[in-house]
């Protein structure tokens, strides 16, 4: 079984947001709701400015405070470890919007009829549930959407500048493994001891 991981280049990210208009289409999500979100930042003082840009998806924690928190198992691990969600469960509580310290979930508030558009792919939802980001888990069921033999989450294929890699942490060969023996790989509040899934390049 694969070990799905994303590596971020921040370096290489513009904030040209195509990742989460990507994303945005690619599930359904209703408008005014994003599954990554790109979070700005400006460090220094004038004239040394610099303006940073962090996309941010769910960070699909192996050990994740959402899972361990909801009442009715709506947040699962799949089989191959990434955290998602049954919304048919979801009784809409937002705890686990509480116990998220990487601010990946949000509350959907719309009608199924208010989303932008529907991919057939992806279950529907209606208002009153959590939301996240799931790796575009129809997509890695299906084993479809290969480039050069990796498997593409929708941000990762629209990138125009390569920013977000995804692919097979239990593959030592693979990019994305290669990537976080990189000395620039982080993990964002790894002293949680949530153990993310998701690594940046700074």
């Amino acid at each position: 079984m694969a070990k799905w991981a994303m590596v971020i280049d921040l370096e290489r990210c513009t904030g040209c947001n195509s990742c989460a208009i990507a994303c945005k289409y690619e599930n359904s999500v209703p408008i005014g709701m994003f599954w990554r979100r790109l979070v700005s930042f400006t460090t220094g003082e004038y004239p040394n400015i610099r303006h940073e840009v962090i996309p941010r998806p769910c960070m699909m924690c192996e050990n994740a405070p959402c899972a361990r928190v909801c009442p009715t198992g709506a947040t699962y691990y799949a089989g191959d470890g990434t955290v998602q969600m049954n919304y048919d469960k979801c009784i809409g509580c937002k705890y686990c919007m509480i116990a998220c310290p990487y601010g990946a979930r949000q509350y959907n508030f719309k009608k199924q009829e208010e989303k932008p558009y529907h991919n057939p792919d992806v279950l529907g939802r209606e208002k009153g549930v959590v939301e996240k980001c799931t790796f575009c888990y129809h997509r890695i069921a299906k084993g479809e959407y290969k480039e050069k033999g990796h498997r593409m989450t929708a941000c990762a294929q629209i990138c125009p500048a390569g920013t977000t890699v995804f692919g097979d942490l239990d593959d030592p060969k693979s990019l994305v493994s290669r990537l976080i023996r990189d000395r620039r790989a982080v993990q964002i509040r790894a002293d949680l001891g949530t153990k993310p899934r998701v690594y940046y390049l700074k």
